[in-house]
């Protein structure tokens, strides 16, 4: 009696027969490495069961190459235990050791502990990140402090051309974008008010919003996006083509050079840029409840400075020197981490833009809570 299965293009095949003796013999033939076994593994699995018995004698003898692929879906066939009449090439001795070593379970258990350790390396890796960030943050107060000692030192051009690429050159996209915020704001919880009889509520939601969290918010933001990744992509570049390393062999300081001009013109353009976001956000805001409340112009403004205190605006105006701050910190910082390769650029520059924004919005979260009383 002889049954013969076989796998697609006879590259793995399974033969059944019957001894003299009246007992079973199952030949595994041909190649079962993971080219052979990866588009049919459960059915090469099913076959395997369905010829096989505890009382079989399997004969490994003929296989021509194999894996821990296809040594996995022998394994199963046998349900995780080598049978007691098994014929195996020496050289194959090793992987049915290493399969029997392994206790069910053991490869999910191993899963969990791999992620386990995955997430604390995470989280040790954001706090080393957090730790030379602040670190940064101290070398910044004590190289600004030695500047204002000695006003020669002082690098005016990086500063006032940070101030120009930060502020200058961010006016368009954020008098846009607040402007459009604005108008939709306006509408949208004009919609709402008008429903209920309070149009003239609309001044005070957009003035807060605008002036006290959407101002800054968005204008760190877009600062993040645009100054942000052009820091830590300047400073990568410098890695990659050696410039950092001349600095320190001419004993020129990073942090002197480059950082305290990146984070002095962003305390100084960003508090100006969320001035110009507030104008336009109020503008919009006018031309929406305008368009949708019918509320005059002269009459939005007049409840605006009577009903939203100008601690806000202050309040807005702190918040995008520290937002400034913060993004100048992290860029610089991913810019110092990139290796001398192109590929570590690109990706210092996605994480340096994602910190920042992630950054941003919880410290705009922390500050929100903090002085929810401010100005009220």
């Amino acid at each position: 009696m002889f049954a013969q299965v076989m796998h697609d293009d006879d590259r793995s095949a399974v033969q059944c027969c019957l001894d003299s003796d009246g007992a079973t013999q199952i030949k595994i033939l041909g190649r079962w490495d993971i080219r052979a076994v990866r588009e049919h593994p459960r059915e090469l699995l099913a076959r395997l069961r369905a010829v096989g018995n505890p009382e079989a004698r399997w004969d490994r003898t003929q296989i021509k190459d194999i894996d821990a692929a296809g040594a996995t879906v022998i394994w199963q066939a046998w349900n995780r235990k080598r049978p007691r009449n098994v014929l195996l090439r020496p050289e194959d001795g090793w992987v049915w050791d290493n399969l029997a070593a392994l206790r069910p379970g053991q490869t999910a258990d191993s899963t969990d502990a791999r992620t386990r350790v995955d997430v604390l390396r995470s989280v040790l890796d954001v706090l080393a990140g957090t730790a030379q960030i602040i670190a940064l943050l101290g070398a910044v107060a004590l190289d600004s402090v030695a500047l204002l000692r000695s006003p020669r030192d002082i690098p005016g051009r990086e500063i006032t051309a940070t101030i120009f690429r930060s502020g200058a050159q961010a006016i368009a996209i954020s008098g846009i974008v607040g402007f459009l915020i604005g108008i939709v704001l306006s509408y949208l919880s004009g919609e709402q008010l008008r429903e209920i009889g309070a149009e003239s509520y609309v001044v005070n939601l957009t003035g807060f919003a605008v002036l006290r969290e959407l101002g800054p918010l968005l204008a760190a933001i877009l600062n993040a996006g645009r100054s942000g990744s052009a820091m830590t992509a300047q400073i990568g570049l410098m890695r990659v083509t050696g410039e950092l390393e001349a600095m320190s062999v001419l004993g020129i300081s990073h942090v002197r050079r480059l950082v305290v001009p990146k984070a002095i013109g962003q305390m100084v353009a960003l508090p100006l840029v969320v001035v110009w976001t507030d104008l336009m956000g109020i503008v919009g805001g006018m031309v929406g409840a305008r368009l949708q409340l019918n509320i005059a112009f002269r009459e939005f403004l007049r409840g605006l400075i009577q009903l939203v205190p100008l601690p806000n605006v202050w309040f807005g105006l702190g918040k995008g020197a520290l937002f400034g701050l913060l993004v100048a910190l992290i860029s610089c910082h991913f810019g110092f981490d990139i290796r001398p390769d192109t590929e570590s650029l690109s990706a210092g520059t996605t994480r340096a833009v994602v910190t920042a924004l992630t950054a941003v919005l919880l410290v705009d979260a922390v500050l929100a809570i903090v002085f929810s009383h401010l100005g009220m």
